[in-house]
């Protein structure tokens, strides 16, 4: 008969001990917390964005309606802090327009203000531009 090689009890442990199950969990817990952070700060990254490009979205589109408008209109009168050219504003944000006579070379610089207010942040985007009198 063959002899079989000596197997103890010893030689035939296998698997992992209940200390490093634990440690490998903890460790990913960890790593899962992380994660979950990281996406929160994405997400409120992403709205911000959002926000934005929405701020000059509009500021772009009331801009176009003051340049459309003839030089000497009632709207492009000299003056800070006027409303909206084009009401109403998306919930959240407002919108106002300054116009400055440019001396000496008959144009008017038009400012679009945009604010957008949420929670304790409140953001402005200014778009401005050169209205020249045309001939």
């Amino acid at each position: 008969m063959a002899k079989m090689g000596n197997k103890s009890p010893a030689n035939k442990q296998a698997g992992f001990t209940l200390l490093e199950v634990l440690v490998a969990v903890a460790i990913l817990t960890v790593g899962l917390l992380a994660v979950g952070a990281m996406q929160t700060s994405a997400i409120g990254g992403n709205l911000s964005a959002h926000r934005t490009s929405e701020a000059i979205t509009l500021a772009q589109d009331r801009m176009e309606r003051l340049l459309f408008r003839n030089y000497s209109d009632a709207s492009l009168n000299a003056g800070t802090g006027k409303a909206d050219p084009a009401p109403p504003a998306p919930r959240n944000y407002t919108i106002t327009y300054d116009v400055e006579d440019i001396a000496g070379i008959n144009a008017k610089l038009v400012t679009i203000n945009v604010t957008v207010s949420e929670k304790r942040v409140t953001r402005t985007t200014r778009l401005r531009c050169v209205k020249p009198e045309t001939l």
